[in-house]
């Protein structure tokens, strides 16, 4: 084995085995026979503070999970590219039959925090520029800039992601069909590293609700 290989993920590993591994031997080798069949998809972002799975403390199979920088989805657009957000959604809509899209945003998100400072000018040869810019327009953004604080105007950015992609969400007929036909469900959340605080998108308010203990 490359001695270069990460010790503390080998670490990681030999604790799982010995710990995690057994008590969920059975699952793993259910789900090695009869594959997977999550009910939630979860969009996310791929730092490395906000893991869906320990967030929602998932257990194997439960979360069919995409990442990217700033969780964001595309529109449909199925041209000659290649594109990972839209192969994801159409396995996990098409085949796995999931019933919630989560659109999972979070505080001090590097990419926003990357496209704020770049607003004027966006760098071209920038690729996290060019792969924010796809989705927010900085010209949608900045016209209530002087009346926020810096922190109130990347909040407000990092949620205007949330919002984008689930309005991109329903560009995708497949998707559109399943959420018009109420077969499944799709569900915004912003998650707050420091505090460990999770908000849930109201849609008919179209704001960000606390989730509580027992609530």
């Amino acid at each position: 084995m490359a001695t270069s290989f990460p010790q503390n993920l080998l670490d990681g590993y030999r604790a799982f085995t010995s710990q995690r591994l057994p008590t969920e031997q059975t699952r793993y080798r259910e789900l090695s026979e009869r594959g997977q069949s999550p009910a939630v998809m979860v969009i996310g972002c791929c730092d490395s503070r906000v893991s869906p799975e320990v967030i929602f403390d998932a257990g194997p199979g439960e979360l069919f999970v995409v990442r990217n920088v700033a969780n964001l989805v595309p529109v449909y657009q199925p041209d000659g590219g290649a594109h990972g957000v839209s192969a994801a959604l159409e396995y996990a809509v098409n085949v796995l039959r999931i019933k919630h899209i989560v659109v999972l945003g979070h505080a001090q998100c590097g990419g926003i925090k990357a496209f704020i400072d770049k607003i004027d000018p966006l760098s071209p040869g920038d690729f996290i520029g060019r792969w924010m810019a796809m989705f927010i327009k900085p010209g949608e953004i900045v016209e209530q800039r002087e009346r926020e604080t810096m922190q109130d105007f990347t909040v407000r950015i990092e949620k205007a992601a949330i919002f984008r992609s689930l309005e991109n969400l329903m560009t995708f007929p497949f998707v559109r069909t399943h959420v018009e036909r109420g077969e499944m469900e799709l569900h915004g959340a912003y998650f707050g590293v420091a505090e460990g605080a999770l908000f849930v998108l109201d849609p008919e308010a179209k704001e960000f609700r606390s989730v509580r203990d027992g609530e």
